[in-house]
């Protein structure tokens, strides 16, 4: 089956509900690597429940809408899907538990062409459930590498700015371990090409991948440490184009620029020295 746009562009997502605890909190800072060392203080608030803190990132799996590009009435080939954007702009921060009802629509279906894949854009309004509050708005684009040539088309996002070509402000290492996408898993993706070798090879890789939104949140990670203090309600937005697979074990090596709220950033991987994060950029609160 291919991709019908109207299909698509009027697919229905339900309402997500989910109640979420310190422990989940906890489960993300440590898939992000937080707490690699158990005696620095500045991160352990994040993977600890006194004075808890929580990665702001963490919207990113909160209510996300699951495998919906697996039915098979999308059209889509769930296998060969790839992460090519994620934009997150926070209107405020999480508590360290409660419950969000997350609202995702799909706002942007871009044909590249016959043999040359689709783009689909959807947006996720994420609310606290007690008391209404706008706390998180994500944009997910994702890459269809097997289903352009459906015919019509979105005009496409706005793009995000290029990588500086001067020298980084700051750069830091973040290593991962060979179980990180075991671990970072456990957060809902449950995509086997990020635990089983044998689907991974089915689909062109040589071994499973970690999940971009966790390179994701390392790079959020990397922004904090570097510029806020670890303050999670300093950052205000996040976003970045995922441009080559990353794989546990590596490890990422993230470049910022600071021009005063905007950090300018990308990641590579140290072992092959290839870019896996580019376009990235955040804004930060004074």
């Amino acid at each position: 089956m291919a991709i019908s746009y109207d299909t698509l562009k009027n697919w229905i997502f339900e309402d997500n509900l989910s109640t979420y605890s310190r422990q989940d909190c906890i489960l993300y800072a440590l898939s992000l690597g937080y707490g690699a060392d158990p005696l620095d203080f500045s991160e352990l608030p994040f993977v600890y429940e006194q004075n808890q803190r929580v990665v702001p990132s963490i919207f990113t799996v909160l209510g996300a809408p699951g495998a919906w590009a697996a039915n098979p009435a999308t059209g889509i080939d769930w296998m060969k899907i790839l992460h090519g954007e994620h934009r997150m702009t926070l209107h405020g921060t999480a508590a360290p538990q409660g419950v969000l009802r997350s609202k995702t629509s799909l706002t942007r279906l871009i044909d590249k062409g016959a043999g040359k894949g689709a783009l689909v854009v959807t947006e996720r309004r994420i609310h606290d459930e007690a008391d209404g509050r706008l706390l998180a708005t994500v944009e997910h684009t994702s890459f269809c590498r097997a289903d352009g040539g459906f015919g019509r088309s979105d005009e496409p996002m706005n793009p995000l700015p290029a990588t500086p070509q001067t020298p980084p402000d700051l750069e830091l290492a973040l290593p991962t371990l060979p179980r990180a996408a075991l671990l970072y898993r456990l957060n809902g993706d449950h995509n086997p090409i990020h635990a089983d070798p044998v689907a991974a090879r089915s689909v062109g890789f040589q071994a499973p991948l970690l999940h971009g939104l966790c390179t994701y949140g390392m790079a959020g990670k990397a922004v904090l440490k570097g510029f806020a203090d670890n303050q999670p309600e300093r950052l205000k937005s996040l976003a970045v184009r995922f441009s080559a697979p990353f794989f546990p074990g590596e490890t990422l090596a993230v470049e910022m620029w600071r021009q005063g709220a905007t950090v300018n950033f990308r990641a590579r991987s140290v072992e092959r020295n290839i870019a896996v994060l580019t376009h990235g950029v955040a804004t930060l609160a004074h």
